[in-house]
């Protein structure tokens, strides 16, 4: 017996690896070659894949596509009916497989709902990209990013909290952050 859930509805093609107590539920579709950690959950009528590395702790909600190209770590959040792409300027006649562009989300970041991630860019650790922003540039770890094209705002910490700043140093229950020049930095985590 499978120690992850499928439910009923949904499709998992061959050669699709699923990690311990992940769950997949109506309407999804995976992928093959497809790689996916333990402790995940894809809410309805989502589809990853082909050839996408998904890792540990990802939270995929309701209407999200995967597409091949995308590259998630451990712990990241993606809202209901965000939007990846793959291709920079696609056209229905042309095959533009060969120019896929990476997109890689890092570690414990999360993007919310509606929001549109534009491929060949990077999210750093812990960012937060605010719901229906549009990325089309990277984004530094723990950046707070809202608006059409996305802009930085400020920052979060571990928590997901907005960072409050005295004399450039902010915390939360995760960490101490200590700005420097134009980033931030961890300097305590608890």
């Amino acid at each position: 017996m499978a120690d992850f859930f499928v439910h009923e509805s949904a499709y998992v093609d061959q050669d699709v690896n699923i990690g311990k107590n992940t769950k997949i539920w109506h309407f999804s579709h995976i992928l093959s070659d497809t790689h996916i950690g333990e402790e995940c959950s894809f809410g309805q009528n989502c589809v990853v894949g082909p050839h996408v590395n998904i890792g540990n702790g990802v939270k995929v909600q309701n209407n999200v596509s995967i597409y091949e190209g995308v590259e998630v770590e451990d712990d990241v959040f993606l809202g209901p009916s965000m939007v990846f792409t793959n291709v920079v300027n696609p056209r229905a006649f042309i095959r533009r497989k060969e120019e896929f562009k990476k997109t890689l989300l890092k570690k414990g970041c999360s993007v919310g709902a509606n929001a549109t991630i534009v491929c060949g860019v990077t999210i750093g650790e812990y960012a937060f990209i605010g719901s229906g922003a549009v990325v089309n540039k990277d984004v530094k770890p723990y950046a707070l990013m809202v608006g059409i094209p996305a802009k930085q705002i400020g920052w979060v910490g571990i928590s997901g909290n907005t960072l409050v700043f005295h004399d450039n140093s902010a915390s939360d229950t995760f960490a101490k952050y200590v700005l420097v020049d134009d980033d931030l930095e961890v300097v305590l985590c608890r």
